[in-house]
Parts: C-alpha cells; structure tokens; sequence
C-alpha cells in the first residue's frame, strides 16, 4: 500500500494580521515619546500652564508630534534594518528582525506622517510649518545627514529645538533665546553620550553597524562631552540669573534649581561612564530611579517657583 506523500510548503510563513499590528505598534516606539515633552517648554516658561486653553492645544501638538516622530523612527528602521542585525539589542526590532516587512513599514510612516501634518495645519499655520521642517530634517536624517560626523549630533539637537518652537508657536508666545540655547546643549549632551555608549558597546564592530562612528573616538567624544556639560550647566545658571528671568518672573529665585540640574547631569555621566550605559536616555529615565527623582524635583520646583 502505497503511503500518501507529505506535502511540504517552501513559501515563508506569513505573519498573522495581529502580529503585524503588534509590530507597527513596536516600531512606533512609545516610550520614546516621553522625549516630545519638550513640547511643553514654552507652556510652562510662559506662565501659561494654568491657562487651561492653551495647554490643550499644546496637549494636541504634542500628539502631532509623536505621530510624525513615530514616523520618522519607522522610516529610520527601514533604512537601517541591514546596520540593525550587527547590533546586540536593535537586531530585536521587528524590521531588523523580519517580523515586519518594509512595504507594511513605510505605509505606516506615511499614514502617520500624512495625519499628523494634517493635525497641524488644523492647530495653527505656523505650528504646521514647524512640523513640516521636522519631518523634512527627519527624513534626511534617516536618508543621509547621520552619515555626516558631527553634523548627525547636531541634527538630532536640531529636532529637540523644533520640538520647543512648536510648543511655542502654536500658542502664539514668546520664545526666550535662553530656552534655545540651553535645548540645544541638553540635546547635545545626550546625543554625544549616545554616540559613545554605542562606540564602546560595539568595539571593533562599531563601524559595522554605523559607518559613521569609525570617525569617532571614546577620548575625541569625552572632550566633546565635556565641554558641552560646562556649556550646558553654565548656560541654565546665566538664564536663571538673566534680566529674562528678573522681567517675566520678578522676585522668583529660579537658581534654586541649578543644583536639581547639577546633580542630573551628573548622574547622568555616572551612568554613562560607570555602567556603560547611554544609548536611550528614555530607557536610563525609566529605569534608573535617582535620576527619575532629580529631574521630577526639578520640574516640581521650577512649577513652584514660577507660578506660586
């Protein structure tokens, strides 16, 4: 009797429906929204933050700009999938990973990106206009600009900025210089220690996974991180000091938050130096419970000092 041929299948699997979805949702990277509360900046260094109008609109901006800052991480991971899978954790992604198929991906970045323009130009016009820089710095980003040393870190602080001037502008306030000068450190600072932690994480296969780190250095970025700390501390010190802060908030003693902003920043480099950690400062954020503390004194006193 003859036996029944098996039938094997060379076609690959085919993810279920819901799989995808869980997929998209990974890539739209969630935590990493916690970084779009800069967004809120100019709210809350307004004294407008009780003005319960304008902080839903700012609410609203802030959804716009996780919809198109989702999109940009999605069309990141596209375009470096092949970089990802020479990575410890980033091979995990669902693009990287092959949970998620690059057409599916890019459809996703698009529905997000045409939704949250559209959200902004429903807000505010300039707001828009801030939005559509955001993405077009984005894209390039993903495209080309992160190849560029030293550029790529200022890219990324350039994103933070836009982040602010959005807040701004789609509530029509005054943006203070000091808020731009000391966003831009900050972003800077972050972007350096990320550089870093991915250069001594990945050794000699750093280049492998970002062409762009075999142009840096461990040392060439402690120099680098260095004085953008310096710059960084000193600038939010002068601001607290500043003829600004004497005119908007007269008989407040906002250089009281200078050693909350000390110790975080230092914290931070602890952590960078000492537990070789810094490629998500999100991930530190939610993971390390000193620095989670230092930087909710900071906001609660600077909340206190402003408006009570």
């Amino acid at each position: 009797m003859a036996s029944r041929p098996t039938s094997t299948s060379t076609e690959p699997d085919i993810p279920a429906r819901g799989s995808t979805l869980c997929a998209v949702l990974e890539s739209l990277r969630p935590a990493q929204w916690l970084k779009n509360g800069f967004v809120f900046a100019a709210l809350i260094f307004s004294r407008s933050l009780t003005d319960w109008h304008r902080t839903a609109v700012v609410a609203l901006a802030a959804v716009v700009v996780c919809l198109v800052s989702s999109a940009a991480y999605v069309l990141n991971d596209v375009r470096d999938a092949p970089e990802d899978r020479q990575h410890p954790s980033k091979r995990l992604r669902p693009v990287a990973s092959g949970r998620l198929g690059a057409r599916a991906a890019l459809s996703a970045a698009a529905g997000l990106t045409l939704v949250g323009l559209a959200g902004a130009w429903w807000l505010d016009f300039e707001f828009f206009l801030v939005t559509a820089a955001y993405v077009a710095l984005t894209g390039l980003y993903s495209w080309f600009l992160k190849r560029v040393m030293l550029l790529d870190v200022f890219v990324i602080a350039a994103g933070f900025i836009l982040r602010v001037l959005g807040g701004g502008v789609v509530i029509h306030v005054e943006i203070s210089s000091w808020l731009i000068v000391c966003t831009t450190l900050l972003a800077l600072f972050l972007a350096l220690t990320k550089r870093r932690h991915e250069l001594v994480l990945l050794g000699g296969n750093a280049s492998n996974h970002r062409p762009i780190l075999a142009h840096y250095t461990p040392y060439f970025l402690d120099q680098l991180i260095g004085i953008v700390t310096a710059s960084t501390v000193m600038s939010y010190s002068l601001y607290t000091l500043s003829d600004d802060v004497t005119r908007k908030f007269p008989g407040k003693r906002l250089e009281l938050t200078i050693p909350f902003v000390l110790f975080g920043i230092f914290r931070y480099l602890y952590l960078v130096h000492r537990t070789s950690e810094g490629g998500s400062p999100i991930r530190l954020l939610l993971t390390d419970r000193v620095l989670l503390a230092v930087i909710l004194l900071w906001a609660a006193a600077v909340i206190f000092i402003i408006y009570l």
